[in-house]
This record gives structure tokens, sequence and C-alpha cells, in this order.
């Protein structure tokens, strides 16, 4: 997916301006898409020349002007040929799983200090998931057709890190069990 399609996204049912859109990328759409204000604005730029977005300058007073953002009938055409084509399986680019590969060269108390603080950060995403399907997403049967497709992109992220959680205490619990130093130990080799 390019950076494009996830902007053409964010703007497609809420026109706004890029500030507003980076703070999108900041929370829900930065969930499952990261990019920073640069790139954001950069792309905006690109998108207005190819017309598949427009701009409509703001005046503000004592400020500069804004401009917001919206996508055109181009830019929708091409939203919707990008969804049917069928998505490629990205590989995994995790540096905790490279770290847990040869994790053996260091004491299992080193290893399970990382894993711990990844999992914080999980427990805290899971909560802000949580967070988020009790504000907006209490009632799925009663929510308009935009709002179950975005519910089931939050369930996606659920589900992601309630696995993920499993599987770190699983492997805390493993790395439990490792003596914490052993003779043949490969973490004992000067």
């Amino acid at each position: 997916m390019a950076l494009s399609h996830a902007i053409l996204s964010a703007l497609i049912d809420r026109p706004c301006s890029g500030y507003d859109l980076a703070k999108q990328f900041d929370g829900s759409v930065g969930f499952f898409w990261h990019a920073s204000h640069q790139q954001i604005y950069r792309e905006l730029t690109k998108l207005e020349q190819q017309g598949v977005v427009t701009a409509e300058a703001i005046a503000q007073e004592g400020k500069p002007d804004k401009k917001i953002y919206r996508v055109t009938a181009a830019g929708q055409a091409q939203l919707k040929e990008w969804i049917a084509q069928p998505s490629k399986c990205v590989p995994t680019k995790d540096d905790l799983l490279v770290k847990l590969f040869v994790g053996y060269l260091v004491p299992p108390a080193t290893m399970g200090a990382t894993l711990e603080h990844e999992r914080a950060q999980h427990v805290a995403t899971l909560a802000a998931y949580r967070a988020i399907e009790q504000q907006y997403f209490s009632k799925p049967e009663a929510m308009a057709i935009a709002a179950r497709f975005q519910y089931i992109t939050l369930r996606n992220g659920i589900h992601y890190e309630t696995s993920w959680l499993t599987w770190c205490d699983e492997t805390l619990a493993t790395l439990s069990t490792l003596p914490a130093k052993a003779a043949d130990a490969p973490w004992t080799v000067d």
C-alpha cells in the first residue's frame, strides 16, 4: 500500500486540513499505517498535482491560510480501483523477533526484560483499542455501513494485540524455566 491510498482513505469521508490529517495519522489511521507529518504534506502536494485531491484555501485571521483537502471523483475512482486489487502479504520486519532468534546470547532475564517492555506497550495499545470500541462501536448492529467497516478494522487490531499478548506470556513463561547461567550457555563465552 502506498501512503497515497492511506491519505485518500482518511480523507474520503471527512475533508480536512493537512494538520488535521497528520493528527489522524497520529491516532486512528496511525494504528495501522505510520507516516510523519512531513511525508503527509509532501504526499498531499503530489495528490493535488495528480488531481485526486483538491485543496480549498481558508483565510484565517492572524494565521496563514489553511488548506482543506477533499478527494475528487478521480481520487475516489483510484481508491476503488486499489481496493479491488488483491493485497500482497507483507513480510514481517520485527526487531523483537530477531532479538529472540539469537536471545540465547544473553541471560534469559535480559530477554525477559526486553519482552516485558514490549508487553507494556501492547497492553497500552489494547487498552486504547478497547476504549475506542466502547466509545464509538458499543452497538455494532446499529452502526452505519461505513462505521461497520471501521469496526472490522478495529477488531483486527484487538485480535492482533490479544494474540500478541498470549504469545508474549507464553514466551515469558518459557524464559522463566531456562537456567540463569549455565556452563555451556553461549552467553558465558568471552
